[in-house]
């Protein structure tokens, strides 16, 4: 299994910017990609970007296209996601989620090991 843990959520104002963290630990090896997902009230949990780990690959959601950046840091274990131009609609919590499957996938139901969540909140 892979332990993962996000931070770096908190409130920001609309055109701010934040970057989260997720660090990984257990078994990192297996991990093909790790995404981030966040999920609002009432509301399903959606894609927001991945990192294909081995390959450097990276994908994101059209809502946060040009806005937002997933990046890695080998030596740490640890996947950013940094956030620009922040909207209200950006607010929820953010999950990390690590996926050992080798077929490369968007859906949360797909992704195997999850963090615990960081709160985002973007105000007018």
């Amino acid at each position: 299994q892979v332990q993962l843990v996000e931070s770096g959520g908190g409130l920001v104002q609309a055109g701010g910017s934040l970057r989260l963290s997720c660090a990984a630990s257990g078994r990192t090896s297996s991990m093909y990609a790790m995404g981030w997902f966040r999920q609002a009230p009432g509301k399903e949990r959606e894609f927001v970007a991945a990192f294909r780990w081995s390959r450097g690959n990276t994908y994101y959601a059209d809502s946060v296209k040009g806005r937002f950046t997933i990046s890695r840091d080998n030596t740490k274990n640890t996947v950013y996601l940094q956030m620009n131009n922040l909207k209200p609609e950006d607010t929820a919590v953010y999950y990390c989620a690590a996926d050992k499957s080798v077929v490369f996938t968007t859906s949360a139901s797909r992704y195997d090991d999850w963090g615990q969540g960081t709160q985002v909140t973007v105000s007018s």
